[in-house]
């Protein structure tokens, strides 16, 4: 077993069976051990006597096929013979490509007895025992590094170390954002992440307790800015009974929800927030609330745990609301452009979703 184990390693890596961490374990190992060295090169010897013993094989095999072929289109007559003139022709015409067969087979007979005893002779039994452990460490390191270390493109960024998470989306293609100010509260490095698995560096603009909001802004080399975004910011309220679907980071992936909107305020009477009747969970905060027309009309800040289905939204106006005091402090923020048309309206819902979820982000930190 200790044999074959070497031999099928030497194999694997002769044959291209192996992953690239693999191969560079294996080769420090050749490089460090002049045995399993010799080993490959002795292999690579053996290998390469069979491939030119199956090229000819094959090449003969065809001048065969078309020998046969001459004859049986009549292009000409195959020779009439006596048995024993067969004989001797048949030596006569085959003698040089079985003397070559002969002297490949005998080639190879000869090269796989001296392996054999060559192994035999150099890798005593403990010997032996010795190669065989450290190939066993070796796929183990092997195994470690698949474990430990991902291998990625050499432009993606490693994943951030995530303790907190919520949600948030565009409100300006230059990489504006807005989330619950709650979502980003302890974190000290906040990343987003697109639908597509890519992260961003993000920094915080703006945060109002009171209305539970804040704005990021994406400041990574990486983000491509955004000409348009296909929806609005609705700064008139909403009726009650309005229909709309939610957009969020409850889990790994985004999730699709839909409800109305069941009053016009919001946990006791907060008349800068809406009653919603909808479904969802931790990592929602921050998420938007799109009606049919493809507006923003809210920002999901909170779940009534009270009552089944009842969740709070800070009205979409209060962004504007929070834009114009970050303009007063900062006139670098003037250029902040809101959305003020919408390309959902008319969409069937699966369409404005498509649309709509590649500028819906998760909210990540620590």
């Amino acid at each position: 077993m200790e044999d074959i184990l070497l031999l099928e390693t030497v194999e694997r890596y002769l044959s291209g069976d192996m992953s690239a961490e693999e191969v560079v374990v294996f080769e420090d190992l050749r490089k460090k051990n002049a045995d399993v060295d010799q080993m490959v090169v002795e292999h690579t010897y053996f290998l390469q006597g069979l491939d030119k013993y199956g090229v000819i094989k094959s090449f003969k095999h065809s001048l065969h096929e078309v020998e046969a072929n001459l004859y049986n289109e009549g292009i000409f007559d195959a020779p009439k013979l006596t048995s024993k003139k067969m004989v001797v022709n048949f030596w006569n015409k085959y003698k040089r490509n079985m003397a070559v067969a002969a002297s490949i087979a005998g080639f190879i007979s000869l090269l796989t007895l001296g392996l054999m005893i060559t192994y035999t002779k150099k890798y005593s039994n403990d010997h032996y025992v010795d190669l065989v452990k450290e190939l066993i460490k070796t796929n183990t390191d092997v195994s470690k590094l698949k474990n430990n270390h991902v291998i990625r493109p050499v432009n993606e960024k490693p994943e951030p170390k995530v303790d907190f998470r919520g949600t948030g989306f565009l409100i300006d293609g230059k990489g504006y954002l807005v989330t619950n100010a709650h979502v980003i509260s302890k974190m000290k490095n906040i990343y987003v992440e697109n639908t597509k698995g890519q992260f961003f560096a993000t920094a915080t603009v703006y945060t109002d307790n009171n209305v539970d909001l804040a704005i990021l802004k994406i400041n990574d080399t990486a983000f491509k800015v955004i000409t348009s975004l296909p929806y609005s910011i609705k700064k008139a309220n909403s009726d009650l009974g309005e229909q709309f679907f939610t957009l969020g980071f409850p889990r790994d992936e985004i999730v699709y929800g839909e409800g109305y909107v069941s009053a016009k305020s919001g946990n006791d009477g907060d008349t800068t927030s809406y009653q919603l009747t909808v479904s969802a969970n931790p990592g929602n905060s921050g998420g938007p609330v799109i009606n049919s027309n493809g507006e923003i009309i809210g920002i999901i800040t909170a779940k009534d745990s009270k009552a089944d289905g009842v969740v709070y939204a800070a009205k979409s106006k209060n962004i504007f609301k929070l834009l114009d005091k970050l303009k007063k402090e900062d006139n670098r923020y003037e250029l902040i452009k809101t959305p003020v048309n919408t390309n959902l309206k008319g969409l069937e819902r699966t369409q404005q979703v498509k649309k709509m979820e590649e500028f819906v982000y998760m909210v990540v930190g620590n």
